[in-house]
């Protein structure tokens, strides 16, 4: 169903998380964004448009003020992704130039979805973007967003950018293979559900416990997105984005993930 639904779809949103854009030393990982624009320059090139909402503001600027780390004020984490927002888009056009590719940024809060005239001008900046073969990275804009930092809704901000920009297809990468009936990091014997086609179902059946380090989401925002999405008409699927080439091998059918799909 997944390589499916890629091959499908010429509008394709991906949502990366802050777990999975962070190495293991705490830095963005510069190598996974070189890989993920060498695949998404491929998908380019087959007639396809990328749109990427991209978290890791905090990472990035945890990496670059260190000694803020500790500091638990809502001024200081503002301020943290301030300057971490800089950082993040640094490393994302260092991975998009040597493709012969422009990227461009877009800073949003739940406002500009609330306003209509904002909404359009967005909308119109979006298919502007795209269609000149540049790549847009959207990200909450967390240095005035209390609301993101409190609670993170990357998952339920790249399904409204899919909304906007009617998407044919949202993928979230994150640091699990996808949904499963629990918790997978907790629970040795969690099976991974590999399609879902009623939400309310899915709530009911999997344990939502649980959030990560880095990441201020979990699994309810991601099922919260894929019910946004679902809605209208637009298919959801959840991976691994840390896994090797995993745009790619998720198109050819090697990776596993949950294909949230519309009824």
């Amino acid at each position: 169903m997944i390589p499916r639904l890629i091959a499908n779809a010429r509008k394709i949103v991906v949502k990366f998380g802050s777990n999975t854009l962070a190495a293991k030393d705490g830095k963005i990982n510069a190598a996974l964004l070189a890989e993920f624009a060498e695949e998404a320059s491929a998908f380019v090139k087959q007639g396809k448009q990328l749109v990427i909402v991209s978290s890791g503001a905090q990472v990035a600027g945890l990496s670059a003020m260190g000694k803020w780390a500790r500091k638990r004020d809502l001024h200081y984490r503002q301020a943290l992704c301030a300057v971490g927002q800089v950082k993040l888009m640094h490393a994302w056009e260092n991975a998009f130039t040597p493709r012969g590719i422009h990227i461009a940024q877009i800073l949003l809060t739940r406002d500009d979805f609330a306003d209509n005239t904002r909404t359009l001008n967005m909308r119109n900046t979006l298919f502007t973007l795209v269609d000149e073969g540049i790549v847009p990275i959207i990200n909450e804009n967390d240095s005035v967003s209390v609301e993101e930092i409190k609670i993170g809704d990357n998952d339920t901000l790249a399904a409204q950018s899919a909304i906007l920009w009617s998407a044919d297809l949202l993928i979230l990468f994150s640091d699990i293979d996808g949904l499963y009936d629990k918790n997978p990091k907790e629970h040795g014997d969690a099976v991974l559900v590999t399609e879902v086609r009623d939400i309310a179902a899915a709530r009911a059946a999997v344990n939502t416990a649980g959030k990560s380090e880095f990441g201020t989401g979990g699994i309810v925002t991601k099922l919260d997105a894929a019910e946004r999405t679902l809605a209208y008409g637009i298919p959801l699927i959840l991976a691994h984005g840390g896994k090797p080439r995993a745009l790619e091998a998720l198109a050819q059918g090697v990776l596993q993930g949950t294909a949230f799909i519309p009824e």
